[in-house]
């Protein structure tokens, strides 16, 4: 089969259980390590993760030639709907537009994209897909949202890279609903998760069939519906989801991975797809171990991608 897309597969330091949430002092896998698994398995490009986890400069970038990855995106969360704390959060995102221009340096075909994400809050983060419920925006609110997202996006461009807005279980951009008002608002396009989208009451392929055009972004996730039903039945928040094991291997859950490979093959998608498999490990399993699993599900991962390219 003959197929439309260019696109490029990274993973991601958040499939290690390396990623904002992760507990202060963990022990988590060495960079080299994870970008070891990630190479043997096929992958061409991987997420920045936390900043400073593969260094800067020079050191970012003779790790990832070391083992011929490129940056693929990374985390940039704001608070957008809050003037006094956006103002106060633009030095991270300046520090992360250097960290981006230091990986981009020797001018990659395919520039990695600067992952623009909503802080949401204390409330939506401990309902999970159902923010509406307990802390909507008010119409000021929104407005700020809109402005503050064009006021980072502008700085992302004048770096020299296109934003791209992740939708996330836990903010203020979380529901269909929402993505659609977004989209409506505002000029950054869509990174596409798959498993926030469920989170958040969402459908990729109905993402994808109204908003196809806007996605220049993809986090690719399956998800243990039956997991995740219990964990939010329980009224557990998204830390409770990440514990629980609720984002699985590709083929273990029910999202339609499939699907939304096709419709992203129809639609000629040339961007970077990034497997993402959320996880914080449990305090009482031994690293190596953790390793092990972590590199067993990234190489089935990758192999399912294999038939679209």
């Amino acid at each position: 089969m003959t197929h439309s897309t260019t696109f490029q597969v990274a993973g991601a330091p958040v499939s290690f259980g390396v990623f904002e949430m992760t507990p202060e002092g963990a022990a988590v896998l060495d960079p080299d390590d994870l970008l070891e698994i990630l190479h043997s398995t096929g992958h061409t490009g991987v997420d920045l993760g936390p900043l400073g986890y593969f260094g800067r400069g020079a050191e970012l970038r003779d790790r990832l030639a070391r083992w011929d990855l490129a940056l693929a995106g990374g985390w940039v969360e704001l608070p957008f709907s809050d003037d006094d704390a956006f103002a106060a959060a633009l030095p991270e995102l300046d520090d992360a537009l250097t960290v981006f221009s230091d990986a981009a340096e020797d001018s990659p075909a395919l520039l990695p994209k600067p992952t623009l994400a909503d802080h949401g809050s204390p409330a939506r983060k401990g309902a999970p897909g159902r923010g509406h419920e307990v802390d909507s925006l008010t119409s000021a609110d929104w407005g700020r949202l809109v402005r503050n997202v064009a006021v980072a996006a502008g700085r992302v461009r004048a770096a020299g890279f296109e934003p791209t807005f992740h939708h996330h279980a836990g903010t203020f951009v979380e529901s269909p609903d929402e993505i659609d008002r977004f989209l409506t608002d505002v000029d950054v396009d869509l990174t596409l998760d798959t498993g926030h989208l469920l989170v958040g009451g969402g459908n990729p392929l109905d993402v994808l069939s109204r908003w196809g055009s806007r996605v220049n972004h993809v986090h690719l996730k399956d998800v243990d519906t039956a997991e995740l039903s219990r964990v939010l039945a329980a009224g557990g928040g998204m830390t409770d989801v990440w514990s629980s094991g609720a984002f699985v291997a590709f083929g273990d859950g029910a999202i339609d991975l499939a699907g939304v490979m096709a419709t992203l093959d129809a639609q000629r998608f040339d961007g970077w797809i990034v497997i993402e498999q959320d996880v914080l490990p449990a305090a009482d399993i031994p690293l190596g171990e953790f390793r092990d699993q972590r590199a067993a599900d990234q190489k089935t991962n990758r192999d399912f991608l294999r038939a679209w390219q």
